[in-house]
C-alpha cells in the first residue's frame, strides 16, 4: 500500500527472511523526494496472505485485521509527524520523520522550545537570585525572535540543525532594520540567542556553533559617568524646586555609594550598621543579583542619610520617587547646571566606580566587592581609568624611577 502526503510516499513491504512458521518482518518505507529510509515496523505477516502491490494483507482473519489495522496506525503516525515537522521548520527528511515516529523528541530540539524553557526556569528564580527585569528582558528577546522566525523563515519553529551563521547575520539584520532597534539592544537580543545556542550544545543538541566568524556590529562606547567637575558642579547649583533637589540628593548619594536605583529605592535604616572604629557601613543584597554589597559610607553619604532621616515612610532611608520620573527631572537639573551630557541615574553607579574610587586611588577588586559584582570583568565595564588618572600615575612613576636609571652619554 502506497499513499503520499505531496511529496510523502510512505510504503511497506515483506523482508525476505521467512521464519518456521511462515511469517516475515514487516518493513516500511519514507520517501520524500529523492531522500529515502527504511525501518522496521516491529510486526510479523503471514508471506501467504501478503499483497504485495497492496502493501497489507488480505482476508479478514484475526491475524489480517490485526495487521492491517496496525500498518494503517504506523502510516497516519508518518503523515502527522510529517506535517509536524514540515509547520515548524518548513522542510523534513525522511530520518527525521523515522526518528519522530521511533520517540526522538523532537519538540526539545527546537529553538523556541529550548528558550521557553529556560524563561520558566528564569522566572522561578526572581526574587530568589535573579531580576525581574531581566527576565521581562529574556521574555520580550523570545517575543521578538517568535516574530522573526513567522515573518522571515515562515515557520513556528527551526530546528537546531538549521542554524547557521546566515540565520544568525538575517537575525541580526532584522533588528537592526525591521524593528529599528539601538545598536546596543541589538547585542543584547543577539546574546540571547547565543546563551540558547550554548545550552542547546551543553545538552547535546547541537555540535556546531553557528555564531563562528560572526561578530555583532557595537556601538561606539559613550562615556556614562559624570566626570568630578560636573558633579562638583551638580552638587553646588542652587535648585528651587524642593522636589528637584530630592532628586540631586538621590543621584549623588549613589555616586557616592554606588547603590542601583532599585537598592536605593529598598534601602532601610537597618542595612546601616556601625562596624569597628567608628566606621559606619552599609550592608545589603543586591536586588538584581542577590550578592552581598558592603560599602564603607563616607561622610557627604552620611550627611544625606541624616538629612532625609524621618521623611520617608517605614524604615527606608530616603523618599525615592519612581526611576522615570528622577530620569526626566535629572534632564531638568542637567539644564540647570548647564551639563550638556544626557544624565540618567544609572550613570551615578558608573560614577561611583570611576570618579569615586577608582580615580582616587582605590583597587579595582574592591571596588566589585563593594558593587557586589561576582565578576571582575562586570566591574571593568562600570569602572574606566580616566586621563587625569594616567597622567597622575605616571608623573608619581616618574618623580620614583627618577635618578634611578641614568642613560649613558
Amino acid at each position: 500500500m502506497k499513499i503520499s502526503h505531496e511529496e510523502l510516499k510512505v510504503s511497506f513491504y515483506l523482508k525476505k527472511k521467512i521464519s518456521r512458521k511462515g511469517f516475515c518482518p514487516v518493513m516500511g518505507r519514507i520517501s520524500i523526494g529523492n531522500d529515502m529510509v527504511q525501518f522496521s515496523c516491529k510486526l510479523e505477516a503471514d508471506v501467504n496472505l501478503w499483497d504485495t502491490r497492496a502493501g497489507r494483507l488480505t482476508g479478514k482473519s484475526n491475524h489480517a485485521r490485526f495487521i492491517n489495522k496496525e500498518i494503517d496506525k504506523i502510516n497516519v503516525a508518518v503523515n502527522a509527524r510529517y506535517k509536524e515537522i514540515k509547520s515548524i521548520r518548513g522542510q523534513a527528511t525522511a530520518d527525521e520523520v523515522k526518528n519522530s515516529c521511533q520517540g526522538a523528541a523532537l519538540s526539545q530540539e527546537t529553538l523556541l522550545k529550548i528558550y521557553r524553557e529556560h524563561n520558566e526556569a528564569f522566572k522561578k528564580r526572581v526574587g530568589v537570585n535573579r531580576a525581574e527585569n531581566t527576565y521581562l528582558n529574556y521574555r520580550f528577546g523570545l517575543v521578538t525572535l517568535e516574530r522573526f522566525i513567522r515573518e522571515k523563515c515562515h515557520v513556528s519553529d527551526v530546528s537546531f540543525r538549521q542554524l547557521d551563521y546566515s540565520f544568525i547575520e538575517n537575525y541580526d539584520h532584522f533588528l537592526r532594520i525591521d524593528c529599528r532597534m539601538m545598536p546596543l539592544t541589538v547585542v543584547h537580543k543577539i546574546s540571547y540567542l547565543r546563551k540558547m545556542i550554548k545550552i542547546a550544545g551543553i545538552r547535546g543538541i547541537i555540535n556546531h556553533d553557528p555564531f563562528e566568524g560572526f561578530s555583532a556590529k557595537r556601538p561606539k562606547p559613550i562615556q556614562r559617568y559624570v566626570p568630578v567637575d560636573e558633579l562638583q558642579k551638580l552638587i553646588n547649583t542652587p535648585l528651587q524646586s524642593r522636589a528637584l533637589d530630592v532628586t540631586r540628593d538621590m543621584f549623588v548619594f549613589s555616586c557616592y555609594t554606588g547603590l542601583s536605583y532599585i537598592d536605593l529605592y529598598n534601602l532601610t535604616h537597618r542595612q546601616i550598621v556601625k562596624g569597628d572604629g567608628g566606621l559606619v557601613w552599609l550592608i545589603t543584597s543586591r536586588h538584581k543579583t542577590n550578592s552581598e554589597s558592603k560599602i564603607p559610607l563616607l561622610d557627604n553619604a552620611l550627611r544625606l542619610i541624616n538629612k532625609y532621616r524621618g521623611t520617608s515612610s517605614g524604615d527606608k532611608v530616603f523618599p525615592v520617587k519612581d526611576c522615570g520620573h528622577m530620569n526626566r527631572q535629572l534632564k531638568t537639573i542637567a539644564n540647570l547646571c548647564n551639563i550638556e551630557r544626557r544624565l540618567t541615574f544609572h550613570m551615578s553607579r558608573h560614577t561611583f566606580a570611576t570618579e569615586t574610587c577608582l580615580s582616587e586611588g582605590v583597587s579595582i577588586e574592591a571596588v566589585s566587592r563593594m558593587m557586589g559584582h561576582k565578576n571582575l570583568c562586570t566591574t571593568e565595564n562600570y569602572a574606566k581609568v580616566t586621563h587625569n588618572k594616567v597622567n597622575e600615575e605616571m608623573q608619581a612613576l616618574g618623580k620614583k624611577l627618577n635618578g634611578m636609571y641614568v642613560l649613558a652619554s
